[in-house]
């Protein structure tokens, strides 16, 4: 099993990871705009930096796929 197969171009600047995040870690402006939740989902690209902050998971992907992401759960 030696043999290497290109596998062509890779989807991975079209990879978002989404992770969960506690909304105590964010800044207190974000914190004032969402009373009540104890945790949030971040949408970040392969670099690591933040796309999109959002209220449940479901949503985090959605909102990935809509704009022709391919999310990925981080844990």
């Amino acid at each position: 099993m030696d043999t290497k197969f290109d596998f062509g171009e890779t989807e991975e600047e079209n990879t978002v990871y989404i992770r969960e995040v506690a909304t105590q870690s964010l800044p207190q402006e974000i914190q004032e705009q969402v009373p009540g939740l104890d945790r949030m989902y971040a949408v970040h690209d392969t670099e690591g930096e933040r796309l999109a902050l959002v209220r449940d998971r479901s949503m985090a992907f959605m909102l990935a796929r809509q704009n022709e992401l391919t999310p990925v759960s981080v844990h």
